[in-house]
């Protein structure tokens, strides 16, 4: 019912696309259709992510994963560079590592219930987030005082993402040994699904079409923010960082209803450590073809992620899931989203 229902709501791309381009709707309605659209262009390029995974292997796999399960994610933050957005990219990135962290992992704790975790996999995506914290602080510093946008943090920002990628394809290869010495598919080859090039072009499609999308949704924020009274900072941070995570939302949800709560709990957390050590420095080298970015988070930002992760860190150190765990979690996401609403955009510089 609800892969019928998400395949349905593809029809909200093109949609969306056609009454950016040719009629004159406001801003508000442009931006709750471009969030309705990306949830299922999420959740196809998921799809055809896992499908494509089954002919190319773990290792390239893994790779498609990281770079077309955050493609919404990586689209929005390049379009909010172009168009000088510098504070709705950092807010969306730290936005979806403590989202996450808390709101999905809370979630699927609180629907998955009692079981046991992947303790070793866990940490890893801890250590991982916490590595990543602390090189975010050689940019961000210096970028408390003055312009927190000059060039010179953009430059400081480059060893620190090459850093952390570097990080990245080490870890995410010893992980993906060891998850293959311990685990063994009991899948049928036969149930391969898709073809490898009707995978291929579904990612493609589903890609190009997230694009146009995520520039309406860019395009119209700063309007949308307006005319509800929310600042840029909390609707980047929040909402759009929700929408950019809407596959890992809904599959870690559904995984742990079904029973599996190690899995869900793993793609939360693991999600939360790419995109800290991935999709940011990802985003920070590629901007440098538009206009490059500094990885100057605000003093909120990373108390926010450090804050996010020394909590979730104790909840799960022994390797068990609950409910009760599920909803403290919970609680803490909504107090963070309460002290972005309240500490409002960042002062303009000059």
């Amino acid at each position: 019912m609800v892969r019928k229902i998400l395949f349905g709501l593809l029809a909200l791309g093109p949609v969306t696309v056609l009454v950016d381009r040719f009629t004159g709707t406001g801003d508000i309605t442009l931006f709750a259709l471009a969030s309705l659209a990306l949830i299922p262009l999420a959740w196809l390029i998921g799809e055809a992510t896992e499908h494509a995974a089954h002919h190319t292997g773990p290792g390239i796999g893994g790779f498609l994963n990281a770079t077309f399960g955050n493609a919404p994610e990586l689209i929005i933050a390049l379009i909010a560079v172009n168009t000088g957005l510098t504070e709705v990219v950092r807010g969306s990135l730290t936005g979806s590592v403590i989202g996450n962290l808390l709101l999905v992992l809370g979630f699927s704790l609180l629907f998955g219930g009692s079981g046991r975790l992947d303790r070793e996999s866990s940490l890893t995506s801890f250590a991982l987030i916490g590595f990543a914290l602390l090189l975010f602080l050689i940019p961000a510093i210096p970028g408390f005082e003055g312009d927190p946008d000059r060039h010179s943090l953009a430059v400081l920002s480059v060893p620190v993402s090459i850093v952390l990628l570097i990080a990245y394809v080490v870890v995410t290869w010893i992980a993906l040994r060891r998850h293959h010495r311990l685990h063994v598919s009991d899948e049928p080859a036969g149930m391969a699904g898709w073809s490898l090039p009707v995978s291929l072009a579904v990612l493609s499609a589903a890609t190009v079409v997230t694009a146009f999308v995520a520039e309406t949704l860019v395009h119209s924020l700063e309007v949308f923010a307006e005319e509800l009274g929310l600042t840029e900072f909390f609707v980047a941070a929040v909402i759009v960082a929700i929408v950019g995570n809407a596959a890992e939302h809904g599959g870690a949800v559904v995984v742990a209803y079904g029973g599996n709560i190690k899995l869900a709990a793993e793609i939360a957390l693991a999600s939360s450590a790419q995109v800290a050590v991935f999709l940011i420095p990802a985003v920070a080298l590629l901007s440098w073809a538009i206009e490059p970015l500094a990885l100057s988070f605000r003093p909120v930002e990373l108390a926010a992620v450090g804050g996010a992760l020394v909590f979730t860190s104790i909840l799960l150190w022994g390797g068990r899931s609950s409910r009760g765990r599920g909803l403290l979690l919970i609680g803490a996401y909504v107090a963070v989203a309460v002290a972005f609403y309240l500490v409002g955009d960042r002062p303009e510089f000059g």
